[in-house]
């Protein structure tokens, strides 16, 4: 059970990492940069349904921020709901 947690909370800290290297490099590296372009093929589908849902915040983007958010939340429940099951 303690090998599953931490799992979890190895990929919700990774995936969280990406996050934040995807937003970094939005304001730093070019459109077509080999690494810019892997890191949004791996958050722009995560993204895509955030900006649909979000109103318009003018030059803002908060979509990465809410799904740091949700990564959190998804974490804490699995988390919450593995050790409620291994309670004897």
């Amino acid at each position: 059970m303690d090998a599953v947690i931490q799992f979890i909370l190895i990929l919700s800290r990774l995936l969280s990492l990406v996050v934040m290297l995807y937003v970094l490099a939005g304001y730093f590296l070019g459109q077509f940069h080999p690494v810019r372009r892997t890191l949004d093929s791996i958050i722009e589908p995560l993204i895509t349904p955030i900006r649909r849902l979000l109103p318009p915040s003018g030059p803002l983007d908060f979509s990465p921020l809410v799904l740091l958010f949700l990564v959190f939340l998804a974490e804490r429940v699995l988390i919450g709901l593995i050790v409620a099951l291994g309670k004897p």
